[in-house]
C-alpha cells in the first residue's frame, strides 16, 4: 500500500504519542520508509530512542544548521508526505498561524509552502477539540489541502484515530487520485436468509475482500458506498443489509448515481420461508429452498450502461475451469472484468485470483494476483480506474 513512500512522522505532546512506535511499525509494514521528528513536549512523553528503534533512523529533536525541516519537506526534500500524529490543539493552532517554534511546526510550514502533502491526526480532550478557535484552525488548515484524520470521540476525549485510518489517509495523500469525482458501489460479505427468528442460512464469507476493495477505491479518491453485513468503516458510507433481497434493493438504489459497481459479496443462492416461531429441534425437518434473484443480472437490467465488476468463486481448484465459469459470467452480464478465485480463500487473509477482462480467453491472458486481499483490492481499484478512463 505504501511501497516506496517516504513518510516524515511528526510527533507532538499528546499522551497519544505513546502509540507512535506501533504506528511507525505499521507504516513500515505497509512498505513506507519513516523518519520521525518530535517537539519538546513529545519528548516528555516518549523517548526519541523509542522512535529511533521503530524507524531505524535518527530522530529530529531540534532544527540545526543542517536545516532538517528543508531537508525533510522542502521542494526537493526527502519526504513524500508529512504525517503529524498525534497533533495537539496547540500544534494545530500554530500551523494555522504559521508559528514555527518546534521541529514539527517548522516542518509543517515548510511542507505547506513546498506543496508536500500533509496529513494530521489530532488527539486531545474533547472540550479542546470543540473549542471554536481549534475548530476554526482546523477549517483554516483544511482549506490549504491538509487532510485531517478524524479522532475517535470516547470517554470525553478526542482520541487519535486508529492505525488503519491513519495509514489509509497517508496512502490516499500519496496515491494518484484517478477515481476522484467517481461514486463506486461495492458489495461485500455474506448474506443471511432467516429460517426462523433464531436461525439463518448463510456462507463462510468474511467480507474482508469487499472492505479492501472499498478502501482501495477510497484511497484513489472515490466516494464509496459499501453494502454489506459488517461494521461501519471510516472510508465508505455503509449500508447494512442481511438478506439477498435487501442487498439487491440497496445496490439498485445506490447505483442510481454511481459510476461503477464492484459486486464482491457472497450472495446466498437460496432463501426460505421464515417460520414465525422457533422451529423445535431434535426432529428431522425439510426446508423448501427458493432461488434468490441474481443481483448482477438485476442491476444490469436496471442500469444497462453501468460498468460492473463481478466475482466468481468455484471449488474446482483448476484455473482453466475457473476461467471458463468467469468468462460465462462476464459474457452473460456484460461485465467490465471478473475476479475469479477458489472458494477456499473465503474467510482467509490471503487470496489468489484471476482478473478476467473483456479480451481474456485463456489463463495466459489473465492477470494473476496472489497475496493479501489488500493487494487484490489495490489491483481491482487500479483496473477499475482504467476502465472508467477508457
Amino acid at each position: 500500500m505504501l511501497d516506496g513512500v517516504n513518510v516524515a512522522l511528526g510527533v507532538t505532546g499528546s499522551i497519544a504519542a505513546v502509540k507512535t512506535v506501533e504506528l511507525a511499525h505499521e507504516l513500515r509494514r505497509q512498505g513506507a520508509e519513516v523518519r520521525a521528528l518530535m517537539s519538546d513536549s513529545a519528548r516528555g512523553i516518549i523517548h526519541p530512542w523509542a522512535l529511533e528503534f521503530a524507524t531505524e533512523r535518527d530522530v529530529v529533536t531540534e532544527i540545526t544548521g543542517r536545516v532538517e525541516h528543508v531537508e525533510l519537506c522542502g521542494r526537493d526534500g526527502w519526504a513524500d508526505v508529512l504525517l503529524i500524529a498525534p497533533a495537539t490543539a496547540n500544534t494545530v493552532g500554530k500551523i494555522a498561524g504559521a508559528v514555527d517554534d518546534t521541529p514539527v511546526t517548522t516542518t509543517a510550514t515548510t511542507a505547506l509552502g513546498a506543496d508536500v502533502p500533509v496529513v494530521i491526526a489530532p488527539a486531545m480532550h474533547e472540550p479542546m477539540y470543540d473549542h471554536p478557535g481549534v475548530l476554526d484552525a482546523i477549517d483554516q488548515v483544511e482549506s490549504w489541502g491538509v487532510d485531517f484524520v478524524d479522532p475517535r470521540i470516547e470517554e470525553g476525549k478526542a482520541k487519535i484515530a486508529t492505525e488503519e485510518a491513519i495509514v489509509t489517509a497517508v496512502a490516499r495523500a500519496t496515491t494518484p487520485q484517478d477515481l476522484a469525482g467517481r461514486h463506486v458501489v461495492v458489495t461485500g460479505g455474506a448474506t443471511s436468509e432467516a429460517i426462523d427468528p433464531i436461525r439463518v442460512l448463510t456462507n463462510r464469507a468474511s467480507g474482508r475482500t469487499g472492505r479492501e476493495v472499498a478502501r482501495a477505491c477510497h484511497i484513489r479518491g472515490a466516494e464509496v458506498t459499501l453494502i454489506h453485513d459488517g461494521p461501519e468503516v471510516h472510508y465508505a458510507d455503509v449500508v447494512e443489509i442481511e438478506s439477498a433481497a435487501e442487498m439487491l434493493a440497496a445496490a439498485d438504489a445506490a447505483c442510481g448515481d454511481a459510476d461503477a459497481m464492484v459486486s464482491a459479496a457472497a450472495i446466498g443462492d437460496y432463501t426460505v420461508q421464515e417460520a414465525s416461531a422457533k422451529l423445535r429441534s431434535g426432529e428431522a425437518r425439510t426446508l423448501e429452498l427458493e432461488p434468490t434473484p441474481k443481483v448482477l443480472d438485476s442491476i444490469r437490467q436496471g442500469h444497462p450502461d453501468l460498468p460492473l465488476i463481478g466475482f466468481k468463486a468455484e471449488t474446482t481448484g483448476d484455473d482453466e475451469a475457473l476461467l471458463e465459469q468467469a468468462v460465462a459470467l462476464r459474457d452473460r452480464v456484460d461485465l467490465a472484468f471478473v475476479v475469479a478465485n477458489d472458494a477456499t480463500v473465503m474467510g482467509q487473509a490471503d487470496t489468489r485470483a484471476l482478473l478476467v477482462d473483456r479480451e481474456a480467453e485463456s489463463v495466459a491472458d489473465c492477470e494473476i494476483v496472489e497475496g493479501s486481499k489488500s493487494l487484490l483490492g489495490e489491483r481491482i481499484a487500479l483496473r477499475l480506474a482504467a476502465v472508467l478512463d477508457s
